[in-house]
């Protein structure tokens, strides 16, 4: 195999891989950067201009569907692979990878069929190309895109935009700076009305994608020629203009065989009065050479471009595989190093929300420096303080008896009354804190990027993690509740000392109880309560905030999974693969990422190769 073959044939094969692997452009402009730094050949040219037959003869097979209008409804991207003499010829579908046709009349008619399947039978067109491979030792390597024919106006069941479609769909393939250009042009009409010619002249101003080929010589009148054209005095471009003779109606309905096709072509040429003189550069024989030859003065310039590319996607998959994940070992005791691990990267995250390193813990601050103290305030003590509920509580704790100087069964009710109310706040910060973790352990699982392919593991984590937290809560909330409770068991005796000591007289020993004594004395009362009142919210707003710290965020911090760890560490080998359990999506793109690396890392060594061969 020379070297051209070598190089076309590797280009080939790349994109196959593409291909096969769904790395491959489309009429939406979005093509993968290495299909996109690979060339290939664009068929362009105006409906009935003959682009299915220059393709046939260039393949050297009848194998495309033929009629009137619209036959080309979606773009065909023909890969030729030449094979060694004397193998079978075959074809393949990208969408039919198990199949092998060796009868080319039923490549024809997938061709129809797989277009129907997406368009129906109309004549709406697609831009989800079908992709053909053809293996035959009478094709020189070389990718071909055969695209819609251009048209200027709709017919019957088209929609009215169906000419600006077809445009844009074969311009999104000729713009790439990659696509060489096969303008097809019919001898028997004016060069200045070819639509190939006028797109690509749009898209390729200096010509040096484009290669004009004009097709219909033997149908033109007689008496008249294209030499104008052919030698480049009508429209020149940088490459030379390429004629060829494709087989008439009738020979396709006698379906003379293509290889009879091209002895008449090269017969007509050589024995053509107009264009004997060009016989050598003419037909389609000639044309696939000159694509051929051209593709690899192109691959040749391309090569350090393509290495580079190459070289840059493999970092890319490479990185994206370390950040996927290799695949789970199927040992225990590899599973279960791989489950700690993943606990240890949530446990990390987790802690630098707790200790600052991420956002998030600042919010367990909040609750103790505003929401505490806003609670606090918004006791309802004026209420419960007030002259006539003072004045109902000394009474009623009185009983028959008065008080001889100081209520100190009054005292002891209306603090002890005042401070149950202190459990509302209390419990509230320990839920508000219980809040915060739990939607710490929710963004820590979905930051640990090592978490993301197991869906399984990551619900078990959470619930583990959410067991845990409710277990602080619950720590929590008995301890706050304690610190309240021990202030009411047991009064700071110091603080009623150093109050003044007045007893207010009544001047008529015959009042109720209710009126024993007067205002003045139950507003001191009132005062001298909300004065403690205030001494013990000073207090617990304090001792509160340490208590939830010590008993839930230390805790959380300290032995958040223990439990789980333990609940692993007694699992068998199938539960711990349940536990790593892969997202199936993420599987597939893993495969995915892996299959494209092994191909970049093959054409990467292919070019080297080639490339010391030169």
């Amino acid at each position: 195999m020379t070297t051209m073959e070598s190089l076309i044939g590797l280009v080939n094969r790349i994109q196959r891989a593409c291909t096969v692997l769904g790395d491959y452009g489309g009429a939406d402009g979005a093509l993968p950067t290495l299909w996109e730094a690979l060339p290939s050949v664009a068929v362009v040219g105006g409906q009935s201009s003959g682009k299915s037959s220059v393709l046939e003869s260039v393949v050297g097979r009848d194998f495309l569907p033929r009629g009137s209008g619209i036959v080309t409804r979606r773009p065909l991207v023909l890969q030729l692979h030449k094979t060694e003499a004397g193998q079978q010829e075959y074809a393949e579908f990208l969408h039919l990878p198990r199949r092998k046709f060796t009868d080319f009349a039923l490549v024809r008619k997938e061709i129809q069929d797989d277009t129907d399947r997406l368009t129906g039978k109309t004549k709406q067109i697609s831009p989800v190309p079908i992709h053909l491979s053809i293996y035959s030792p009478n094709v020189v390597n070389l990718t071909l895109i055969d695209l819609p024919g251009l048209t200027k106006v709709a017919v019957e069941g088209q929609p009215e935009s169906i000419v600006q479609d077809i445009e844009n769909m074969v311009r999104s393939y000729v713009e790439k700076p990659n696509s060489i250009i096969l303008a097809i042009s019919p001898a028997n009409q004016d060069i200045a009305t070819s639509d190939a010619i006028k797109l690509a002249r749009e898209v390729d101003p200096t010509g040096e994608r484009t290669f004009g080929v004009l097709t219909k010589l033997d149908l033109m009148d007689k008496g008249t020629n294209a030499l104008d054209v052919l030698e480049g005095r009508s429209y020149r471009l940088q490459h030379p203009w390429v004629g060829i003779v494709n087989r008439s109606q009738a020979d396709i309905n006698k379906n003379v065989d293509m290889i009879v096709a091209r002895k008449k072509e090269r017969e007509y040429f050589a024995t053509s009065p107009d264009y004997s003189h060009l016989a050598s550069k003419m037909g389609s024989e000639y044309l696939a050479k000159l694509l051929s030859k051209h593709l690899e003065a192109v691959i040749k310039a391309r090569i350090p471009s393509i290495t580079s590319l190459i070289n840059k996607s493999i970092d890319e998959l490479e990185s994206e595989m370390d950040h996927l994940g290799r695949p789970i070992a199927v040992d225990a005791g590899a599973q279960l190093y791989t489950i700690l691990e993943l606990c240890r990267a949530f446990e990390r995250i987790f802690r630098e929300h707790l200790d600052g390193g991420r956002a998030g813990g600042d919010r367990i601050y909040g609750v103790f420096d505003n929401q505490l103290p806003t609670a606090l305030k918004k006791l309802p003590f004026d209420r419960y303080l007030s002259l006539q509920n003072v004045r109902k509580v000394i009474s009623e704790s009185d009983g028959y008896q008065p008080h001889l100087i100081a209520p100190e069964q009054g005292y002891r009710r209306l603090i002890e009354g005042a401070l149950s109310y202190f459990r509302g706040p209390a419990e509230a910060s320990v839920d508000a804190v219980h809040f915060v973790l739990k939607e710490l352990v929710r963004k820590s699982i979905g930051e640990t990027q090592e978490l993301k392919r197991f869906p399984t593991f990551q619900a078990e984590l959470a619930a583990a993690s959410y067991e845990a937290l409710e277990r602080f809560r619950e720590d929590g909330r008995k301890t706050t509740t304690r610190l309240v409770d021990m202030e009411s068991a047991y009064l700071t005796v110091d603080f009623f000392r150093k109050l003044p000591q007045e007893v207010e007289k009544s001047p008529n020993p015959a009042t109720p109880n209710a009126d024993r004594y007067g205002e003045t004395h139950f507003r001191r009362i009132a005062s001298n309560v909300s004065s403690y009142i205030v001494m013990v919210s000073d207090t617990l707003r304090n001792t509160i905030p340490k208590a939830v710290v010590h008993c839930q965020v230390r805790e959380a911090k300290r032995s958040l999974l223990n439990h789980f760890y333990t609940q692993v560490g007694r699992k068998e080998g199938k539960q711990l693969a349940q536990l790593l359990d892969e997202d199936p999506a993420l599987m597939e793109r893993r495969q995915q990422c892996a299959k494209r690396l092994e191909l970049y890392k093959s054409a990467r060594d292919e070019i080297d190769a080639v490339s010391w061969a030169r």
